[in-house]
């Protein structure tokens, strides 16, 4: 969407707010010896606590109120009671929520106590790379430049992008044009971010592989190779200078 009045901006901001506490808060609940439905439950409540009711499950009927996915998994996974979080997880929560008719989105992967994994490299990557792609975009910048830029930057670093999984624009709708904002470089794409309106930009940094696949339950997706994936996600406003960054209160970058 376009923010054109100012009654949409307090509304955006409002719904933004909602999804990033509930997001940073979901993120210092999580313990070692507790299941991924405990976790959504207690986001589940926070978001009822404010009105904002899951996009999610409004939207696509999706089993649970967050996705939380796990180690291997690497977007839309389900919350579940046989799911344990363990010391040194990899862990992903996506919070996106709709209040009075206006949706925001934001996603953050961390690590679960100690790294025992040394996966804190990809997590570091996908933070900073979200924070340098962000910051160069404006009105005028075509989208498959912030794609390369991403790419790039994750190469740098000895890592990959996930291909089949982008940002999107937000406002009215969970998902709205543009819905393919790439981590990639995308040639034939030459859309550019208009000033004004409102979208999510996502990383999906990977240590191996270049694609994400549902694993057989109609949601989760994961890599057929077994890689680790990091994802971080803010919804922001497209200006002419530095964009507005609507879930900074979810302290992805701290």
């Amino acid at each position: 969407m376009s923010i054109e009045t100012d009654q949409e901006l307090v509304a955006i901001k409002a719904i933004s707010e909602i999804v990033a506490n509930t997001l940073r808060l979901m993120r210092e609940y999580a313990k070692p010896g507790m299941s991924t439905f405990e976790l959504d439950e207690y986001g589940g409540e926070l978001l009822k606590k404010h009105g904002a009711k899951s996009a999610p499950y409004v939207t696509y009927g999706f089993p649970g109120y967050t996705c939380i996915s796990v180690n291997r998994e690497v977007a839309h996974g389900i919350p579940s009671r046989d799911t344990i979080l363990k010391e040194g997880d990899l862990i992903n929560i996506d919070v996106s929520a709709e209040l009075n008719g206006f949706y925001s989105d934001n996603g953050g992967s961390f690590i679960l106590g100690e790294d025992l994994n040394n996966l804190n490299p990809v997590v570091e990557a996908s933070k900073l790379i979200l924070q340098k792609a962000i910051s160069q975009i404006k009105g005028g910048v075509r989208i498959a430049d912030i794609g390369r830029l991403i790419e790039t930057e994750a190469r740098k670093q000895g890592f990959k992008v996930i291909k089949n999984l982008a940002g999107h624009g937000i406002g009215r709708n969970l998902h709205e044009e543009p819905h393919d904002i790439l981590c990639y470089y995308e040639s034939s794409n030459k859309t550019r971010f208009r000033k004004n309106s409102v979208v999510a930009i996502e990383t999906f940094i990977s240590t191996k592989a270049n694609y994400a696949y549902e694993n057989g339950d109609g949601w989760t997706m994961s890599t057929r190779d077994g890689s680790y994936v990091a994802q971080h996600e803010h919804t922001i406003i497209v200006t002419d200078g530095q964009p507005i960054i609507l879930t900074e209160a979810n302290q992805i970058w701290n």
